[in-house]
């Protein structure tokens, strides 16, 4: 089916946020992956490095991300752009919620801060 509906997609948490799956191998999609991302106020972002490129569109709030060191402050209708291979993070240091849409190709992975690679749930 080409249409996923809302009530089928699926919540994950980790570190305060969370990534609502739509787009996966587990649903059809052989190339992409999406999910939306919803950041609690006050939300420091984890920096972690990811293995694949990845768009991020800001929905509404402000996210505050750092690529590769540098810093900058995304508002709804903004893009992040993230390199593969990039160092990366995104928190929400305002008092409301923030969300974004996340696109990246299948085969996605990140490196924890402690050096682990994880999968995420989200983009299988």
């Amino acid at each position: 089916m080409p249409v996923i509906h809302a009530a089928q997609s699926v919540v994950h948490q980790m570190h305060g946020t969370s990534f609502t799956s739509y787009a996966t191998p587990s649903r059809g999609s052989r190339e992409l992956c999406a999910w939306r991302i919803e950041i609690p106020g006050g939300t420091e972002g984890v920096p972690h490095h990811v293995s694949r490129e990845e768009v991020l569109y800001v929905l509404s709030g402000t996210l505050r991300v750092t690529v590769d060191g540098e810093a900058g402050d995304a508002t709804a209708g903004d893009v992040v752009l993230v390199p593969a291979g990039a160092q990366f993070a995104a928190g929400n240091l305002a008092g409301g919620p923030a969300a974004a849409w996340v696109t990246t190709t299948v085969g996605f992975a990140g490196v924890l801060p402690d050096g682990s690679w994880f999968t995420p749930p989200w983009t299988r």
